[in-house]
């Protein structure tokens, strides 16, 4: 044990602040920082790199935060993959944390740690080695074949740190966590050219790649089916930034009040979404890696989770986990029943994996009712007409967390799945995260702008975990 805490008190990690509260134009200024960081080493292309299998998996990698090609292609990868693993395993009861401890808490983040830099190592390297992104074919089977693999494999590795770091950064000295930061700013990215690009698209170069742009080309044409393709894009992505706002914004408040002063309180809010975004996140990585190694396996030879044909998965567990276009398929006129089950399984498999990494999200973090009822005590505050026990109130907030946690799980699930679907223009489940993070965004924003307005907030609201 002693040699664990080693290991762990010796990573390598990003120092805190050393004041207890940072600025507002602070912690804006070191988010700012990262993302145009993050924009700029996603333009650094892999030196050595001659085959790019993983290009044409733009939505996925949007998703993943990663630049296919670039240093930053594992992007956030190996980060939400360690955390998915360690999650399952403290879950499962394989392994035990104490995580109401400190020490309990760094063993957990320490282990975490290790698991994203163990992650990073390893998928460098099946990246190259199973020809995902390699040197030039032609000087296959020569020495300067494998230099140039190792090459890429260390400026893969290398990436993947950065990212890793910068992740602390944001969590440390920004707004928000990074991984969070990643997911939006290439959503956004991806959104902006979908919507607004008057350039060709790749795939037909008759028409724009932006869909307004495209509407308009289709409409002047006389290309009615196009132009109906574009409008439902545009519509499915305002429906869906409307309804994540809308389930954001639903709270159940708890009235409390202070023990020693009467007749003044505060309600302690518990959101309807009540882990945001984090389900979705981690069963979105979780299916984009999948995606990922099911190409990489049949690149090598043993395509044992599907096949493609081009971009598309045709056959295997990975035609199941991705998601159909019911409304475009509709719209083209070529729906069928197979269709509508495949949307009914990805939508089983996605509320499925909300539900799980939402239950095992709330164990792990702090959110669970103990842990609520501990900080709400901490700070002085109490439920009315209640005796003042910890125990009485982790047994009322229990019935409270319990079901917002299920029941935001599974509506989070439904409105990916529905945004998935639906044909935005993006990666609809993408685009889900990217509002409900910028939300999450803005209140923190928000909070920290209040606090440096009034100082006197600070104590009152710094107890709040929301």
């Amino acid at each position: 044990m002693s040699l664990w805490k080693s290991i762990i008190t010796n990573l390598p990690e990003v120092a805190g602040p050393t004041q207890k509260k940072l600025s507002f134009k602070e912690k804006l200024k070191w988010t700012l920082i990262v993302l145009v960081l993050f924009f700029v080493l996603g333009m650094v292309p892999l030196f050595g790199l001659g085959q790019n299998a993983l290009q044409r998996f733009e939505l996925l990698s949007v998703i993943l935060g990663a630049q296919m090609g670039s240093i930053l292609s594992l992007g956030i990868g190996p980060l939400v993959t360690a955390s998915i693993v360690l999650q399952l395993l403290n879950g499962s009861g394989i392994l035990k944390f104490d995580l109401t401890s400190k020490e309990g808490r760094q063993s957990f983040q320490g282990l975490q740690k290790v698991g994203a830099i163990f992650f990073i190592i390893f998928e460098a390297a099946i990246y190259v080695f199973m020809s995902g992104l390699a040197p030039p074919l032609e000087l296959q089977g020569t020495a300067m074949y494998f230099q140039l693999e190792l090459i890429l494999i260390f400026q893969l590795i290398l990436g993947g740190l950065l990212i890793m770091f910068m992740d602390e950064v944001v969590s440390k000295w920004g707004f928000g966590s990074g991984v969070s930061l990643f997911i939006a700013a290439g959503v956004s990215q991806s959104v902006f050219i979908r919507a607004l690009s008057p350039l060709p698209s790749p795939t037909n170069p008759g028409i724009a790649t932006g869909a307004i742009p495209a509407l308009f080309q289709s409409l002047s044409a006389g290309d009615p089916q196009t132009a109906v393709l574009m409008i439902a894009g545009v519509v499915a992505t305002v429906v869906v930034f409307v309804m994540a706002v809308y389930g954001q914004a639903m709270k159940v408040e708890i009235p409390l009040s202070f023990g020693r002063i009467r007749g003044h309180g505060i309600r302690w809010p518990l959101s309807f979404i009540y882990t945001s975004n984090i389900p979705v996140i981690l069963v979105a990585a979780l299916l984009a890696n999948l995606q990922l190694w099911a190409r990489l396996m049949q690149n090598w030879g043993f395509p044992l989770l599907g096949k493609f044909s081009g971009n598309t998965p045709v056959s295997g567990l990975v035609a199941w986990i991705g998601s159909p276009d019911i409304v475009g398929k509709i719209i083209r006129g070529s729906i069928s029943f197979a269709d509508f089950g495949h949307g009914l399984i990805y939508g089983l498999i996605m509320l499925a994996g909300c539900v799980l990494f939402s239950w095992f999200w709330v164990q792990t973090s702090g959110m669970d009712a103990k842990s609520q009822a501990k900080q709400i005590m901490s700070s002085g505050l109490q439920i009315p007409g209640f005796r003042k026990d910890e125990r009485v109130l982790e047994r009322l907030l229990k019935r409270y967390i319990t079901p917002l946690t299920v029941m935001g799980a599974i509506a989070v699930g439904i409105l990916a799945t529905a945004a998935d679907l639906s044909g935005a223009l993006t990666s609809g489940t993408g685009l889900l995260l990217t509002v409900m993070i910028v939300y999450k965004l803005y209140e923190e924003i928000a909070k920290q702008h209040m606090m440096d307005m009034n100082p006197m907030l600070r104590k009152f609201m710094g107890g709040s975990a929301f």
